[in-house]
């Protein structure tokens, strides 16, 4: 087993990656796709001693044909591997906890993402609370998933981290960056230290059903389509009509149009507006630049490159810090080697300085300013703070 990981694991400094021992449980929580299928496998080739076995969550049944598609995939993967299975409902917590707060944010203008949310509370929440009310203590077991990221034990402190991939083009730390300290204590995540392509040789190598299955993109129970997600949106918030609208050089509003709800705009693209090509002032593509709740109005802009659609300060509420982390200790780490990210995969943004503002451990915010101007940062979604590779906590965009 451990000759298997030394070939291939590029570990930070002051690192090492914890295992589960040989008679311990193994719980893979699978989705259908290739990686927590290669995810599956692995783990029963290299811990041939332990119990391993498949999970599967039923987050959304209503309607949706694609729970049940993918159930039956994972049935056909575990068959192959050798492994039993089980599928769980978690469609009332993901409704609850992930859905009717993302319906919400959208509702308010706001761009929220719900895999940080449902990583948090279902995936590493409400799975952890059923593994440890169903196996209990008396056996140690582990959560193993198939993200792009690593949990691994600082060498002095013993603590766990989260760390970005060892493949950075399929990073997926972005999205886990919520997760709570303890489940750190229950997470595996091998998949961290290979490449995707990797992954797909792994599969085709080891035959697995879904060797060849696309990677997943957004919910599933949404059709990927231009335009499909709003519409989607549309079923479930009720019209709320407002103005589209342009801000002069004195700083005169000038209405333009109208739309049926905050949630039919992103900042950053097109507004869809058409505006009169024979006039040069207004001719050209016009970009969404600000959504106003308070006034129910959609600001746009012209031209992709306009400097409204840029900032070098992010504001941030709902601060939590990952792991036995505060900004006390944030102070001794310099500047120079902090990064932050408001989406998943772009390259990382550097620093001047930041600030911490904390009324209770439910009020708690950070500003940062960036080094320079970025384009399109959205109130709702999640500021990611690195030191390197590390995760040391995130807020929500305000």
């Amino acid at each position: 087993m451990m000759n298997y990981f030394k070939r291939i694991l590029k570990l930070p400094k002051g690192y090492i990656q914890p295992f589960p021992g040989e008679k311990d449980r193994i719980v893979v929580a699978m989705s259908s796709g290739v990686d927590s299928s290669v995810t599956a496998a692995l783990c029963r080739k290299i811990f041939p001693r332990s119990e391993v076995e498949g999970i599967f969550m039923a987050n959304w049944t209503s309607d949706s044909n694609c729970t049940d598609s993918d159930w039956n995939d994972v049935k056909k993967t575990c068959s192959h591997i050798g492994i039993p299975c089980r599928r769980v409902d978690f469609e009332k917590e993901y409704w609850t906890e992930v859905f009717e707060p993302m319906l919400e944010q959208y509702r308010i203008g706001k761009t929220p993402n719900p895999d940080v949310g449902c990583n948090r509370y279902v995936k590493f929440g409400k799975m952890i609370e059923h593994l440890t009310n169903t196996l209990g203590e008396q056996q140690p077991w582990w959560l193993v998933t198939g993200h792009y990221a690593r949990v691994l034990e600082d060498i002095t402190s013993r603590e766990k981290h989260l760390l970005r991939s060892d493949y950075l083009p399929k990073d997926q730390s972005y999205y886990l960056s919520r997760v709570k300290d303890s489940s750190l204590e229950r997470m595996f995540l091998p998949i961290g230290h290979f490449s995707k392509p990797e992954i797909r040789n792994l599969a085709k190598k080891w035959k697995l059903p879904t060797s060849s299955k696309p990677d997943s993109q957004g919910l599933c129970f949404v059709s990927q389509k231009e335009g499909h997600f709003k519409k989607f949106l549309d079923e479930f918030l009720p019209p709320e009509p407002g103005d589209i609208i342009t801000i002069d050089e004195n700083g005169f509003k000038h209405k333009w149009g109208s739309h049926q709800g905050l949630w039919h705009a992103t900042i950053g693209q097109r507004s869809g507006v058409s505006m009169p090509q024979g006039d040069r002032n207004y001719k050209g593509a016009w970009f969404v630049s600000e959504k106003r709740p308070k006034t129910n109005e959609i600001v746009i802009v012209k031209g992709s490159n306009n400097p409204a659609l840029y900032k070098d300060t992010v504001e941030t509420s709902n601060w939590l810090w990952l792991g036995p982390f505060n900004a006390d200790n944030l102070k001794n780490i310099s500047i120079n080697e902090l990064i932050v990210q408001y989406r998943s995969l772009q390259d990382p943004i550097g620093l001047l300085n930041w600030k911490f503002f904390s009324q209770s451990i439910n009020n708690q915010r950070m500003t940062f300013r960036l080094k320079q101007k970025y384009r399109a940062i959205s109130p709702g979604q999640i500021a990611v703070l690195y030191h390197r590779d590390r995760v040391l906590g995130c807020g929500m965009i305000t």
